[in-house]
């Protein structure tokens, strides 16, 4: 398997694929109360042998200690080390960057991913995207994908919401941005917090045209 990722990721009909046609995603971690949504989204794109693109900001960092008791370190290679162990992942799948790394692929239209996903998504960073700012690696990926009309999922965690945030939402939505609150559902009698968090992942999952058998699909007789 490591020959399929020795040569990182090629441009295949218009998107960035590897070479065994897994899709790229970008994912990205801000500061934002529910670090538990964005790992194990991690954890599941690595068994779907997706290319990972992995972005994490300090807030980032101080919520996934503070929440999963997780100390990630702040060198990318260290990070990459951390994850690639935790969830068994083949090599090369999983490329971290620092905050100002500007020479990595995903800061260019030219090397696009196919999607990107900021789970959890902060306002702030909502609110920095909406306003078109690049003042960090995260926002300036989540600009080129809107300029490339290519996927950008937002999982916001943040309760009560603004009016700012709210016209933030509005705005990318419009502009074809997935708004996708953490806002998990009970039809499926959730047993454990563990249930909640995949209900969540499922949809973001989903939205990748991502297969899964995390949650049960409604209208199905075993729901």
């Amino acid at each position: 398997m490591d020959s399929e990722y020795a040569s990182a990721i090629m441009l295949y009909n218009g998107f960035t694929m590897t070479r065994n046609n897994h899709p790229t995603i970008t994912l990205a971690i801000t500061g934002a109360s529910g670090a538990q949504y964005g790992v194990r989204l991690l954890e599941y794109l690595i068994q779907a042998e997706c290319q990972i693109f992995l972005l994490i900001s300090q807030a980032g960092r101080m919520v996934l200690r503070t929440e999963l008791d997780l100390d990630v370190p702040t060198r990318p290679i260290d990070i990459e080390g951390l994850f690639r162990q935790k969830f068994a992942a083949l090599p090369h799948q999983i490329q971290v960057f620092g905050q100002r790394q500007w020479t990595a692929p995903i800061a260019s239209g030219s090397n696009v991913p196919q999607s990107m996903v900021i789970c959890p998504c902060t306002t702030g960073t909502l609110g920095s995207i909406a306003a078109g700012l690049s003042s960090n690696l995260i926002e300036r990926a989540a600009a080129v994908m809107l300029k490339e009309q290519r996927k950008l999922i937002l999982v916001v965690r943040e309760m009560p919401l603004s009016v700012l945030n709210l016209e933030n939402m509005l705005h990318l939505a419009r502009v074809g941005v997935v708004i996708m609150p953490a806002s998990p559902g009970f039809y499926f009698k959730p047993q454990q917090v563990a249930d909640l968090v995949d209900f969540v992942v499922s949809r973001i999952l989903d939205h990748l045209a991502i297969s899964h058998d995390l949650t049960p699909r409604w209208g199905l007789d075993d729901l």
